[in-house]
């Protein structure tokens, strides 16, 4: 066995490449990359999808890839499509497949979830067919080549009546199966066969969404659902009056639902980074022994709104670099004092200390907020002011008398 060489192209976004999320789309056996056009023409009419950085990339001995002349698995070639992505740029992508590209997208889930930032599978399984369904029709192919496939893939493909009535694109498709290599169409078809990544399933934590056609008997609705029922974090989709090549005969359905997946899955990514950035902040600011108690005292009541304050005032707002943790200080103490905020305001008198102003610092605060927001809110500041310099003096003594002396041994 041995790892493919394999072709592929862009379509480039509409920004600088370093901001664009990488979506590789890869096609089924006996088809090019030509089967995702009308889908990346919908992309490129939407805002948000022309902003993606397409790559589709051609199997062995299809389209642009050139002819296998060794036998390959299912593993070797998401090896090869793992090459064309680090030569470029590298990273994490979001990845599509129909068919046989869906189970080359579903083993780069598997084998790199680092890579994989969402996976779109259309028609297609952790296991397709048979073995030795599989290897018959790579006996056939040998025997009689590609152009003895078209009938039965014109049947298996499309959905009754589409050819009569589309614009063309079924018949392209059928016209570049039979361009393609005999030898590496038939090396596909083994390595399909020995393809089961069915056990694994569960352990496929990517965001998932699975998309199959209401005439397709080759990867069915209901076996595509058990599918997407049996991993962590998969949704499935039936489209209807489609077959197996649902991207080509509903391409605006099928990129809507893509660019749906892939705009959910950045938006969970940015707010779990949000929520890291801004409990780092949180416990800088707080300490951790705030912070602490305030999530052990979180209930499913209060969950929503603890993640919500992380995120949007701690990992938004005082996460930004406009101003340090000092200058930040001063705005919410005289912020807080003007609108009465006295439990907020003791909280945020002893952050001041952390973040570095003094207790004087802290009272010119208070004076000069009173010029401006009135005396009683700010008498009432500085009393609390005043409590919490207090406590934060006793905690300080407390620590000091707790400490072995220099050069003493802790008896503890």
């Amino acid at each position: 066995m041995s790892v493919p060489v394999l072709r592929g192209s862009f379509a480039p976004g509409t920004v600088a490449a370093g901001t664009q999320p990488l979506l590789v789309l890869l096609p089924s056996l006996g088809t090019t990359t030509a089967l995702w056009d009308g889908v990346v023409a919908r992309l490129r009419a939407d805002a948000a999808g022309a902003r993606l950085r397409i790559l589709r990339v051609d199997l062995p001995g299809h389209g642009a890839s050139p002819v296998a002349t060794e036998p390959f698995t299912i593993a070797e070639l998401a090896e090869a499509v793992l090459a064309i992505v680090d030569e470029a740029g590298g990273g994490a992508f979001h990845v599509g497949g129909v068919s046989l590209g869906g189970t080359v997208a579903l083993e780069l889930a598997a084998a790199h979830p680092d890579r994989v930032r969402s996976l779109f599978d259309s028609c297609s399984g952790a296991r397709i067919g048979t073995p030795d369904g599989w290897a018959d029709r790579a006996a056939s192919v040998r025997a009689s080549g590609t152009a003895s496939l078209v009938t039965g893939s014109a049947e298996r493909w499309f959905a009754p009546g589409f050819l009569g009535a589309d614009d063309g694109a079924g018949s392209r498709a059928l016209h570049a199966l039979v361009e393609i290599d005999d030898d590496s169409y038939a090396r596909c078809a083994e390595a399909l066969a020995g393809f089961d990544r069915t056990a694994d399933l569960p352990a496929i934590d990517v965001p998932a969404l699975l998309v199959s056609g209401q005439h397709d008997a080759v990867t069915t609705p209901a076996s595509m659902q058990e599918m997407a029922d049996a991993m962590p974090d998969a949704v499935h989709v039936e489209l209807d009056d489609v077959s197996h090549l649902a991207v080509l005969e509903a391409p605006d359905a099928a990129a809507d639902l893509l660019l749906g997946h892939i705009l959910r899955t950045e938006a969970g990514a940015e707010a779990s980074a949000a929520h890291a950035r801004g409990m780092q902040t949180r416990r800088g600011v707080l300490g951790d022994a705030h912070v602490d108690r305030a999530i052990a005292g979180t209930t499913p009541e209060t969950a929503a709104f603890q993640d919500f304050i992380t995120r949007y005032a701690w990992g938004e707002i005082w996460s930004r670099p406009g101003l340090s943790r000092r200058e930040r200080s001063i705005a919410t103490l005289a912020s807080l004092v003007t609108s009465g905020h006295e439990a907020e305001l003791r909280m945020h008198v002893r952050a001041a200390l952390r973040n570095g102003l003094s207790p004087d610092e802290i009272s010119e605060v208070l004076l000069h907020t009173a010029l401006y927001a009135g005396l009683p809110p700010v008498n009432g500041g500085l009393a609390i002011a005043r409590e919490v310099f207090a406590e934060v003096a006793a905690d300080e003594a407390s620590d000091r008398a707790s400490d072995p002396e220099p050069g003493s041994t802790d008896p503890h």
